[in-house]
Parts: C-alpha cells; structure tokens; sequence
C-alpha cells in the first residue's frame, strides 16, 4: 500500500476529495438538499461509536448472522458477491444501532 502514495498520486486522491467535499458542500449547505443525506447524518453524529463499534462488535454481529441466517444466505448472490453482502448485511445492522442512539438523541462526543 505504500508503495502508491507517491507525491503524485496524493495530490490526485487529494483533489478528488476536495471536489466532492465542494460537491457535498454545494448540495446539502447551499441548495438545501438535505434529505438524501440523512443516512449520513446519522453515521456523523455518532462517528466515534461507529469506529469503535466497527472494531469491537462487528465480528459478534458477523457470528450471529451466520448462526441465525446460515452461512448460505449469504451466497445469495453467488460466491464472489458473498463477502461485499455479509459486509453490507453488518454495516446495515451497526447503522440501525445508530439510528436507534440518533433518536434518543445519545451522542458520544469527545
């Protein structure tokens, strides 16, 4: 991985991000356009309970749904799309957890 931060290459990936937070700046700040965000705004209110939910429950949310769906569930899809749906299957399961902090409004601040 280090091998392709390059000075090049940092200031490509660097652009890249200052143009979509100009993006993201222009349509949710200006236009308004806020509705579409909101799953976003819920995973930034509680960021630090996000990462630290991620490295210390996600292996326990994995394990119970491979007991409780079945290792096949998740092969749904096919055989490569199965670790991308087990992931996807976890992210949704951590972000209703934080959805449920959202509207009890119980923010974790540093």
């Amino acid at each position: 991985m280090k091998r392709i931060w390059t000075p090049a290459w940092t200031l490509f990936s660097g652009g890249w991000c200052f143009l979509l937070l100009a993006g993201f700046h222009l349509l949710i700040d200006v236009l308004g356009w806020r509705r579409w965000a909101f799953w976003l705004i819920v995973i930034g209110m509680n960021s630090i309970v996000a990462y630290s939910m991620e490295w210390l429950a996600a292996g326990f949310i994995n394990g119970a749904l491979e007991t409780h769906l079945g290792a096949g569930f998740f092969r749904l899809f096919g055989e490569p799309y199965a670790p991308l749906f087990h992931g996807a299957c976890t992210l949704f399961i951590l972000w209703l957890i934080l959805l449920w902090m959202y509207r009890k409004r119980i923010f974790i601040k540093i």
